[in-house]
């Protein structure tokens, strides 16, 4: 069923820095490493608390999928499409909602929503290139659209509610305005307090997470001077954002404590290839599992890390 769309904007003026901490690993995971049956391709994007995984497989044609651990892979790919990425799933009673995006027959790319097996498009309206990134349990999916149907100009961050109305029959797109941010933004995932995590490119090229909480948006930088991006991708309804950041030795996962302001780095014992660190944290739920992939295209593989403490 498709919704209509109303544009509300939102800009947002606060923005404050995380204070720079020294990277502290203080969680033991057990990694279990996820390939989708006689593929060399698997990324793992979001996690709920039951444990249902979102994600995709394909290198050159993606194809989207739920999976129950230890290996029930469902298909799940929006109608008609050439490609379908699965990136957010929630925690709803019987069939939980998910989100993502797909590519028509016209090379198109468009976000979408799965409701009891029902998908329907979501376009931030008369914008060519859509994508949702992660959802909540409030009918509420983050995501961002490009001005260019190729997606190749800075992307604009933004907030889908379902239900703009209190009739639930208006759906609503929030535009988040990040600050410094020419080169683009996305929004990657919402929690069921409304808080959004993301990551913006600045006026230098330089790539930040951002985390918004009650309308005070701050960066986040992972610590240390070799550090030379970060991009939140995932957060949960505990107070944690996971993410990547990148440094000379490769790309590491994070986690990010918010009452705390605390940092873990976080490397897959697997994701090592010719000497560098290839791991990215895409997901998180309310029991701090962590899902994500490690690995360089086209050869990518899945994980789920468990923490034991």
């Amino acid at each position: 069923m498709k919704r209509l769309t109303l544009n509300l904007v939102f800009a947002l003026l606060a923005c404050l820095s995380t204070l720079a901490q020294d990277a502290t690993t203080t969680t033991t995971y057990t990694f279990e490493t996820v390939n989708y049956p006689n593929d060399t391709f698997t990324q793992l994007l979001g996690i709920n608390n039951k444990g249902v995984i979102a994600g995709y497989h394909g290198a050159s044609a993606n194809k989207g999928f739920t999976l129950v651990l230890p290996n029930i892979f469902t298909n799940e790919n929006f109608t008609n499409s050439a490609q379908t990425q699965v990136t957010g799933i929630n925690d709803r009673n019987g069939m939980p909602k998910t989100v993502g995006f797909y590519i028509d027959s016209k090379n198109h790319t468009h976000g979408f929503q799965l409701t009891d097996g029902v998908f329907a498009n979501v376009d931030f309206p008369g914008e060519p290139f859509n994508q949702l990134l992660g959802v909540n349990n409030k009918q509420q999916a983050a995501g961002y659209y490009s001005t260019n149907a190729a997606g190749s100009v800075p992307d604009h961050a933004y907030i889908y509610d379902e239900c703009g109305n209190a009739a639930c029959t208006v759906g609503v797109f929030e535009l988040l305005v990040i600050p410094d941010s020419n080169g683009g933004a996305q929004a990657t995932g919402i929690n069921d307090a409304g808080n959004v995590c993301g990551f913006y490119i600045d006026n230098s090229g330089v790539m930040h997470g951002f985390l918004l909480v009650q309308g005070t948006l701050t960066t986040l930088n992972f610590p240390g001077s070799s550090v030379t991006a970060t991009a939140a991708l995932g957060l949960n309804n505990a107070g944690r954002v996971v993410g990547n950041y990148t440094d000379s030795a490769g790309s590491h996962g994070f986690v990010y404590t918010i009452s705390k302001k605390s940092w873990e780095s976080i490397d897959d014992p697997e994701g090592v290839v010719g000497g560098m660190q290839t791991t990215i944290v895409n997901g998180i739920n309310d029991k701090n599992v962590l899902v994500g992939f490690y690995g360089n295209a086209p050869i990518n593989s899945g994980f789920v890390a468990t923490p034991s403490n």
